[in-house]
């Protein structure tokens, strides 16, 4: 493990990067300590070289512990982000996604929420019995159903169709006008009059990350940005138990979040080390009980 800190605006920012399995070095953290949990893990059967390639069959076994973890390290107003997709098995699409839903579940989680990464330059192609992905999973998961949300955080630009819409209100769009299906929902189009801002939907609209920082799956940093936006303030602390490249830890930092991230290849430990090392960080030297610096 090795700890840097920084001083912004007499705000010190602590960062700890840990390198070896997460399923291990999870347990070298406090209970509670975490605010927010945004991840990538490894997807099923795929980045065999770095990961190993989890099977199908073995998804879900593998990851129940560092969930276990996660859950524990987790503040109870926290949030667990989790960016994974489902893959074709024999034709079809797999089911360890949904059963890996449904076994955290039983570990205690709410999955409160579902956003949808829209990914706007996906890669071309052509297959004979569907269309090429766009989207992916971000899964939200909290331990309890009150959590720390800064919905404000994130509201987005009306749009122009508010120009015209609210141009000309009937005496219908004054009032609240329930469903006509008997759903109970309804809309009072005079209460958007004079918003410049709105709530977002929970499709995120983000172009996939074209600079791979010699990692094999890097997301935009626009990903976790959001998600640190939404879900913590300045001086929380944030955790990316897959850490790759570093993209959520060096985002945490830059938005005066504190950081911790573990990654098991040494590779990207090294890289996202030496990135944090070239800042104008000071490096903390690890207590004698943590081990050596490069221990796994």
């Amino acid at each position: 493990m090795c700890t840097f800190y920084a001083k912004i605006q007499r705000m010190e920012l602590r960062t700890d990067l840990y390198l070896g399995d997460c399923r291990k070095e999870l347990k070298k953290i406090p209970d509670n300590q975490v605010d927010l949990i945004v991840t990538s893990p490894p997807y099923a059967d795929q980045r065999k070289s770095t990961y190993g390639g989890i099977s199908v069959d073995e998804y879900v076994d593998w990851f129940l512990p560092v969930s276990e973890e996660l859950f524990r390290v987790l503040k109870p107003t926290g949030t667990f982000i989790l960016n994974i997709k489902e893959k074709v098995v024999n034709g079809e699409r797999s089911t360890y996604v949904m059963e890996l839903i449904l076994a955290m579940r039983q570990q205690g989680w709410l999955w409160t929420e579902e956003f949808i990464w829209h990914k706007k330059n996906c890669f071309p192609g052509k297959w004979s019995n569907r269309f090429r992905d766009a989207w992916e999973r971000l899964l939200q998961f909290n331990k309890n159903k009150k959590f720390n949300m800064y919905q404000d955080a994130v509201k987005v630009p009306i749009g122009d169709w508010a120009k015209s819409r609210l141009r000309n209100l009937s005496e219908t769009d004054k009032i609240r006008d329930n469903a006509k299906n008997g759903s109970g929902f309804g809309k009072n189009v005079s209460n958007w009059i004079g918003k410049k801002t709105v709530y977002p939907t929970n499709v995120v609209h983000l172009s996939t990350e074209c600079n791979n920082k010699n990692h094999s799956a890097v997301f935009p940093r626009e990903l976790p940005e959001w998600f640190i936006r939404l879900f913590t303030r300045e001086n929380d602390t944030v955790l990316d138990p897959f850490m790759g490249s570093g993209t959520t830890i060096e985002v945490a930092n830059k938005m005066k979040r504190n950081a911790i991230g573990v990654e098991i290849v040494p590779e990207y430990y090294l890289g996202v080390k030496e990135q944090f090392a070239s800042l104008e960080y000071y490096l903390m030297e690890p207590e004698p009980e943590y081990g050596s610096l490069e221990s796994s």
